[in-house]
This record gives C-alpha cells, sequence and structure tokens, in this order.
C-alpha cells in the first residue's frame, strides 16, 4: 500500500531560478518585520513586563466591558481583561504595583467583582512577577535564543564545512526575525512560552536544513561535473517530498492544538504554525541558495575504496 504522498516524488521545480525574488520578499519581510518592532514593540507578557495576572471564572457569561471598567476604577494602571475558553472565564492582567502583595491586590479584586457583577467569582490562578525578576527573564530569553543559534553554527561547521554553517545560521535568523514580526503585527502575548516555541523553531528548521545539507554534500561527491545551481535544484527536487510530508503532519497536529488546547498554549502553538511555515520556506528558498554566495569544495566527500582483487565467494 502506497503512502499518500503532497508532491510526485520525481519532480522538476526550478527553485534556484526563482532565489531572486525570494530574497526579494525575504528582505520585504525583514525590514517590515524590524519596522513593526520599532514602531509597535512587542506585546509583553507578564513574564516579561511585570505585574499581576489573574484567571477568574464566574456562574454565568461575563460582560468584559464592565469587568474591564470596574477593574481600571481600583487605580492599579493600566489593565487588561480578555475572555478565553467559555465566556465565564476571563484573564486579568494588572500592572505590578510596589506597595501591594499578590494576595491584597487578589482580595481587592475579588470583592470588587463580586459587588459590580453579582455573581460567584472564583480565582483559578494567580501569579505575580516584579520589574527586577521580568528584565532578568528578557536578557535571558535573548540569550538563549542567540546562544542557540550559535550552537548551530558550531554543529554545522564542524559536521559540513563554514560555507553551510553561515547558510544555516542565514536561515535561523531569517526565521526568527519574521515570527518576532509576527507577535509584533498580530499584539499576541509575548511571553516565555514564546521564546520556548523560538528555540522550537531554531531545532526543527535546522532539521530541515541538515538533512538538505546532507544530500547536498553527497551529490557534492557524486555529481562532481554538475554546475552548481543544477545541482542544488537537483537535491532541492530530490527531498521535497520528505520536507513537505514533515511540515504537513506536524502543522496538523499543532492546529489541534491550537483550537482544543486552550489559552495558555495558544501563543506557542501559533509561534509553531508560523515557524513551520517560514522555517520550511527557509530551508528551501534561503539556505540552499545562500550556497551559490560561497565557493563550495567539490571534492568526493570519502575516499573511494582500494581495488580488490576477485575472490571466489567460498573463499571470503
Amino acid at each position: 500500500m502506497k503512502l499518500l504522498k503532497l508532491v510526485p516524488e520525481d519532480t522538476h521545480i526550478n527553485f534556484i531560478g526563482v532565489r531572486k525574488f525570494a530574497y526579494v520578499l525575504s528582505s520585504l519581510l525583514l525590514i517590515s518585520s524590524i519596522a513593526l518592532y520599532i514602531v509597535k514593540d512587542l506585546n509583553f507578557g507578564i513574564d516579561f513586563k511585570g505585574g499581576f495576572l489573574i484567571e477568574a471564572h464566574t456562574d454565568h457569561a461575563t460582560d468584559v466591558g464592565k469587568v474591564r471598567s470596574l477593574t481600571s476604577d481600583l487605580g492599579f494602571g493600566d489593565v487588561a481583561v480578555q475572555t478565553f475558553g467559555q465566556d465565564n472565564e476571563i484573564l486579568i492582567r494588572l500592572e505590578y504595583q510596589e506597595d501591594k502583595s499578590l494576595s491584597e491586590v487578589v482580595d481587592i479584586v475579588r470583592v470588587t467583582l463580586e459587588k459590580g457583577i453579582g455573581d460567584n467569582v472564583r480565582f483559578e490562578r494567580t501569579e505575580s512577577v516584579g520589574p527586577k525578576v521580568s528584565g532578568d527573564l528578557i536578557e535571558a530569553g535573548i540569550f538563549s535564543v542567540l546562544l542557540s543559534i550559535g550552537a548551530v553554527l558550531l554543529y554545522i561547521w564542524v559536521r559540513f564545512e563554514w560555507q553551510f554553517g553561515l547558510g544555516a545560521v542565514i536561515a535561523l535568523i531569517h526565521d526568527v526575525l519574521i515570527t518576532i514580526g509576527m507577535f509584533s503585527l498580530t499584539r499576541l502575548e509575548f511571553n516565555l512560552n514564546i521564546i520556548a516555541a523560538l528555540l522550537t523553531i531554531v531545532g526543527y528548521s535546522l532539521n530541515d536544513t541538515v538533512v538538505v545539507y546532507d544530500r547536498i554534500r553527497e551529490n557534492l561527491g557524486k555529481y562532481r561535473k554538475m554546475e552548481l545551481p543544477e545541482l542544488l535544484n537537483h537535491t532541492l527536487n530530490e527531498t521535497l517530498s520528505r520536507t513537505t510530508m514533515t511540515s504537513f503532519t506536524t502543522i496538523i497536529a499543532l492546529f489541534a492544538l491550537f483550537y482544543f488546547g486552550g489559552e495558555v498554549i495558544h501563543g506557542f502553538t501559533a509561534a509553531m504554525i508560523w515557524g513551520i511555515f517560514v522555517g520550511t520556506y527557509s530551508s528551501i528558498f534561503i539556505a540552499s541558495p545562500v550556497l551559490m554566495w560561497f565557493d563550495l569544495n567539490r571534492e568526493p566527500t570519502a575516499k573511494p575504496e582500494p581495488h580488490k582483487e576477485h575472490i571466489p565467494e567460498q573463499f571470503r
């Protein structure tokens, strides 16, 4: 029984022929992402911004506007209120208060809501992050992403050659920056879960790139007289079925998590879905074509085996 294939095995798509269009598209996306970050910044969550987070449940559907009005009048600065899951489940984010503890803030909010909406209010989750802790988390998040990219450069440099390492790092930086731009545009909350998603995207994109690079290195020794653009096209078509099938099956699982996994992992799965698209695109249209910028070694990857004399089978 043959497995379902998204693309035929024997394709002849001219990926290298459209590389300049891909470069222009990626450049526009990168410039837009950087501009969005400068102008709009990120919608930092409590992990990075500091403050109080309260997850409240009521017996009936809740009027978000009324809850926002009630909590805004408490004098706790900017207040963000949103529903998640059901209409009776709300998230309340408050600015950090130097003179009040988490328990004091929770008690004040509870009394205010019970009086204002006349319903039984249950707080399922409460969190507090101070400004210093949130600043340390931002630094740790940036360092972890940069460290992972540096480790990728070293790994591919050792396993392949420095040209492959630079190509992979260019593709990874491309993926991370465009994902950050997506969060600036959509205003999805950027928290520690998103840092985990970025690191996962780095790993996924690297896996795709290494598979293609390994086949390119093999073909460099196998087709020594083939022109590099033709060789890259041949390799990308060889690995296209595997690349698309892996991405497709991963995205199916991520969409299930996105719609049924709940608010807690909503941002993480959104980042992963976007990252899979961008990572697959960069593996094909960025990581491989940029190798044409460098002088790749066309020597065979393994020494040919020495000539063996014919030995009768019974004496082998």
